[in-house]
């Protein structure tokens, strides 16, 4: 089986806010797995339905795992939002959907998040540093917001720029 391809910015429906999910249906199952599946292959530790053009409000992180083989623990995570945030951070973030750019990016410490599992059930999760930041970035996406748009307007510049010269030198050569 094919995995999802992830979308790349500046696709538009990156910019779509999501809507919550209602009813927790096979789909949604299969769409989490193919979420993990694809999250794992790339390989990155967290990734939202949007960037796999779902506009629904579902988003798999595994902070703990780092490279093939490794024991895997994922949190899938239905309609999740942040309920409390304390202290701030910089992090120096990346994106599967925003190739060839790192960027540091304020982020609040930790963060309480409440959410559904895939089982129905609410979870609250209390987490900090890489965690929260996480958390954080991949609900941005649910809100059409990329870390991108959380950087300095002159970086975010360069970059979009960037992009355009790259994809156009790629429609060139096909």
């Amino acid at each position: 089986m094919a995995l999802r391809e992830v979308l790349k910015f500046p696709d538009k429906r990156l910019k779509e806010v999501s809507t919550p999910i209602v009813e927790i249906t096979d789909e949604i199952r299969a769409m989490a797995q193919d979420m993990l599946d694809v999250m794992y292959d790339e390989p990155g530790i967290g990734l939202a339905a949007p960037q796999i053009g779902e506009a629904v409000r579902l988003i798999v992180v595994d902070t703990e795992w780092t490279e093939e083989g490794a024991e895997r623990n994922p949190w899938v995570l239905i309609n999740p939002e942040i309920v409390e945030r304390n202290g701030k951070l910089v992090w120096t973030e990346g994106c599967l959907s925003v190739p060839d750019i790192e960027a540091e990016v304020e982020r609040s410490e930790s963060v309480v998040l409440r959410a559904t599992n895939l089982e129905g059930d609410a979870v609250e999760i209390e987490a900090s540093q890489l965690q929260a930041v996480c958390f954080q970035h991949e609900i941005d996406h649910l809100d059409g917001v990329l870390f991108i748009d959380r950087i300095s307007r002159l970086k975010r510049n360069l970059y979009v720029q960037r992009r355009k010269k790259q994809l156009r030198r790629e429609l060139e050569e096909a």
